[in-house]
């Protein structure tokens, strides 16, 4: 792999080929800028990047985020012949099946920490020093209370989650020690276009291959807040032009309190396959480490000078049609 040449800033992107990732590089190319982007497509896919193959201003490398000598050598060769760039990574590889990782402890330590840890060790050697992180709402745990950004203290009841929080400790540490500047961003439940995992993923593949009926875990008055990978996007990048801490940690999602499982049931069902039955399989959750239901605030993000202009439901409603096309 070289370096991409033709733009002023330069972007490293890891968990290039997963679902947030499309629609952001698709928003920093957009933007006159360079993308290299790293991905072991575990999750994510070829189809995802597949736009934005031919682009001058991206190149991609399959490579496990979690080899850090190979990360390291990676972004040394990324940067290569651009000493004057100003870059940024862009953390997003994890692992997205929550429930892969309470069956299998070890896909989460080595695909959701294990990479924050890698990534962090390839920009120290590199001298890269400003880092964008996609954390989650799963950091908070089933805490009742209205979950801010300082509230604590936080014990998550997934392997997901807390490797995401340990990995937020991490970058905390790194900033203390070498990075010059960092985002957090806790991200709520995401739809849209590019998805590779999430309930209505799930639920259109269930479809699928049984048109006459969807099975739905739990007892489908779990609720979540939902937001387009769209304005997630937006987002990001509003919080990175704005927010200026050396250390930055901010909610993203949308003003109202979510919708359950059984909205996004029925409205896939509504659109997709009408006469479907819907069996709920019962209990207040879906899996072990499933969250039924929290209140999310976004008032810091409010305060910083962005709101969403697409709620939970209206933000189900667009995608549903998105999804179960790309579900084919």
């Amino acid at each position: 792999m070289t370096g991409v040449r033709g733009a002023a800033r330069l972007h490293l992107v890891t968990g290039a080929a997963g679902f947030v990732a499309n629609c952001l590089i698709g928003r920093l190319l957009a933007a006159g800028d360079a993308v290299v982007g790293f991905d072991n497509l575990s999750r994510g896919t070829l189809a995802n990047i597949a736009t934005f193959a031919n682009a001058p201003a991206f190149a991609f490398q399959k490579l496990d985020v979690s080899d850090r000598a190979a990360l390291a050598d990676a972004f040394a060769a990324a940067l290569a012949g651009h000493p004057d760039y100003s870059a940024t990574v862009w953390h997003l590889a994890a692992n997205s099946d929550i429930q892969a990782g309470v069956e299998n402890p070890d896909i989460d330590l080595r695909d959701t920490f294990m990479t924050t840890f890698s990534t962090l060790d390839a920009m120290r050697r590199n001298g890269l020093r400003v880092l964008a992180f996609a954390s989650t709402s799963a950091v908070y745990g089933p805490l009742t209370a209205k979950l801010r950004e300082d509230i604590g203290p936080l014990f998550p009841i997934s392997n997901y989650g807390a490797m995401k929080l340990a990995s937020e400790a991490a970058i905390s540490a790194a900033v203390e020690a070498h990075l010059e500047r960092a985002w957090i961003f806790r991200f709520p439940n995401v739809v849209g276009s590019a998805a590779t995992h999430g309930a209505l993923y799930d639920f259109a593949g269930k479809l699928r291959r049984t048109p006459d009926k969807l099975e739905v875990l739990g007892d489908g008055n779990q609720q979540k807040a939902y937001l387009l990978v769209e304005e997630l996007v937006d987002a990001m990048l509003f919080i990175c032009a704005h927010a200026a801490d050396r250390l930055n940690c901010f909610n993203i999602g949308p003003l109202d309190a979510g919708v359950t499982v059984r909205f996004l049931a029925e409205e896939m069902v509504r659109h997709a396959a009408p006469s479907a039955q819907i069996r709920y399989t019962g209990g207040d959750r879906g899996w072990v480490g499933d969250v039924p239901r929290f209140s999310y605030s976004v008032k810091k993000l409010r305060r910083l000078g962005w709101s969403p202009k697409t709620g939970s439901a209206g933000a189900v409603r667009a995608a549903v049609p998105v999804v179960w096309q790309e579900s084919k």
